[in-house]
């Protein structure tokens, strides 16, 4: 069976541009990458588990927020691994410099026998689309063109957003 994960798509209107927020994995494999390293707020969860409450725990778990609001669903994509993430998008707001993420261990370096310990998520950020697509996994982005078209959000390089 394939493995399944769920997350939280945050978005937020500034100065009539639409944002999204977005998390950068911890951990040694991670560092120092930029463009297509960054993700929704996810994680996995079993098959007898509710989707959405599963990704409201992950999104509570990486970032030390909890989230309420409108949910609305979007469709699950299917990565390179098999893994199905599905994924809801929610208005909301927060501080991505308060962000505090739980941590997992592992040994680090490779072989040496050492255990170390990481952030699930090293650092947090708002990005317009634009951006977004750049820094997302590109596994991702198809959530980002989802939420653009449930929005009512211009094709990239067209005329100025909607007010």
């Amino acid at each position: 069976m394939a493995r399944l994960s769920a997350g939280i798509l945050m978005y937020r209107r500034r100065r009539d541009i639409l944002e999204v927020f977005l998390v950068h994995p911890g951990g040694p494999f991670w560092a120092g990458k930029e463009a297509g390293a960054w993700s929704i707020p996810k994680g996995e969860y079993g098959p007898a588990e509710d989707p959405l409450a599963a990704a409201r725990r992950e999104f509570q778990e990486e970032t030390g927020f909890s989230i309420d609001g409108e949910f609305r669903a979007l469709t699950p994509l299917k990565q390179p691994s098999g893994k199905i993430i599905s994924a809801w998008a929610v208005a909301g707001d927060l501080d991505p410099g308060a962000v505090r993420s739980n941590s997992f261990t592992l040994e680090w370096p490779p072989r040496s026998g050492r255990q170390q310990e990481f952030p699930e998520v090293d650092r947090a950020a708002w990005f317009t689309l634009a951006a977004a697509r750049e820094k997302i996994i590109q596994g991702q982005a198809g959530f980002l063109e989802e939420l653009r078209h449930l929005l009512g959000e211009p094709e990239p390089g067209s005329e100025a957003p909607k007010p």
